[in-house]
């Protein structure tokens, strides 16, 4: 038992050593987007994620903000796919495209 216990406690520090989010989960819509451009990508996917406590307009509202951003520099939307864990809902990953 204090094995396990031990296991789970520096499990805990090594996740709360690392930062927030890695990689794909810690970019924002707008900077994807920029990053996107800067890089002359003809498609990418990011994730947006299904917020605690706002899974319903708060996931619509982050869909939105990453469409527009990914819009006004010329990406149209190709495919969103939810991502759902254990029956609830935890994000999307979106795919945009140039046309």
């Amino acid at each position: 038992m204090r094995k396990l216990f031990l296991a789970a406690a520096l499990a805990v520090a090594a996740v709360s050593a690392l930062p927030a989010q890695a990689g794909l989960f810690d970019k924002n819509p707008e900077s994807a987007a920029q990053e996107a451009v800067k890089n002359n990508l003809l498609a990418t996917t990011i994730w947006v994620d299904a917020s605690w406590g706002f899974r319903n307009q708060g996931a619509a509202n982050s869909l939105s903000k990453a469409h527009q951003a990914f819009a006004v520099r010329g990406y149209k939307v190709v495919s969103v796919e939810p991502y759902i864990e254990n029956g609830d809902l935890q994000g999307f990953f979106v795919t945009y495209q140039k046309p």
